[in-house]
This record gives C-alpha cells, structure tokens and sequence, in this order.
C-alpha cells in the first residue's frame, strides 16, 4: 500500500493492483521530467534567439520532451483514471448498469489502446525513412512514444477492468487528505 508522500493515488485503490504501483510512480516522475525539461529547452531556445546564437537543435529537443510528455501523460491518466473515461456517467448509476458501462468504457479505451500499439508500431517502423532536422535522426524516435503509450493505457484499462468485476466498480474509495492552505494561520 502506498504511503501518505506516494505519487499513487489512494484513490480507487479497489481497481489498481500493487504490483503496478511502480510503473506509475515511475510514468509521474517522467510526466515530471518531461515537463521540466520541455519548459528549460523552450527558454533556452528564446534566451539563444534573443542574443542572435539560436541554437537549430533546440527546436527537436523540445518538440521530443513534448511528445513524450504528452504519450507518458495520458499513459498515467489512464491508471489514475482521471483521462479518456466518462466517470460522471459511471459515478451516477449503480448495480448492473453501472458494471455495464463501467465494462463498456474500459473495453472502448482497450481497443484505443490496442489500435495506438499496433498503428503506433507501423507508423514507427515507417519512420527509420524520415529523418529531423539538423540533426538527421530518424523520426522513428518520436513514433516510439504512440505504441509504448497504447501498450500502457491497454494494460491499466484491462487492470481496472478485472478489479471492477472482482471488487466492483463502486468506490470504495478514501478520501484524499485535505490541501493545506498557505498563509493560513
């Protein structure tokens, strides 16, 4: 079970098994990682352009942080179940319906999943024909992002798809710790 300072959420801890608890921490700190470094090349691009010593190379730096970033980022919102669901409809029913839908949503994001790997690895296979300017490095090393990014959201939607039909898709959920307040007394 993850502790108080874990990046894994203790929410809807019912559909999530512990040995996947890793990959997650693992998929936020590269959430993180890409972020920052999307951020300091984009600066470094407009501080170079500014004193007219633009660096060409920084544009490919900064599109790959951001595309990583962003396959990584719905990766994890998959688990975290906080993207591609329609948790409102879900959250209002109850009993069959609701292990109905709760089962058709997850099936639905399945097979985005399954289509991101498969397209996503043929159109990375593609890439080692086209080439990044200046720096003439396959593009395939952007491609690699879609079918790693489909393989993750096929695992956890398939992970809370089994915990729902064994735990049930209704929350057995605990609430998250209250946010502190700065500069509160």
């Amino acid at each position: 079970m993850a502790d108080d300072r874990s990046l894994v959420l203790k929410r809807q801890r019912h559909l999530k098994w512990p040995a996947l608890d890793w990959l997650e921490a693992l998929l936020m700190l590269g959430c993180g990682a890409t972020l920052i470094c999307f951020s300091t090349s984009v600066v470094c691009d407009i501080v170079t352009r500014e004193i007219g010593r633009p660096w060409l190379w920084l544009q490919e730096v900064t599109s790959t942080f951001f595309i990583y970033g962003i396959f990584i980022g719905a990766a994890v919102a998959t688990r975290r179940n906080d993207h591609l669901y329609l948790a409102a409809v879900g959250d209002s029913l109850h009993g069959r319906s609701r292990l109905a839908i709760e089962t058709a949503i997850r099936v639905v994001v399945i097979g985005v999943g399954l289509f991101l790997t498969y397209f996503g690895y043929v159109n990375f296979i593609r890439g080692f024909s086209s080439f990044r300017m200046p720096s003439m490095t396959p593009i395939a090393s952007l491609y690699a992002a879609i079918p790693i990014c489909g393989a993750l959201i096929a695992l956890f939607a398939f992970e809370q798809l089994v915990n729902g039909w064994k735990n049930g898709f209704e929350g057995h959920d605990e609430p998250e710790p209250p946010s502190i307040e700065v500069g509160s007394p």
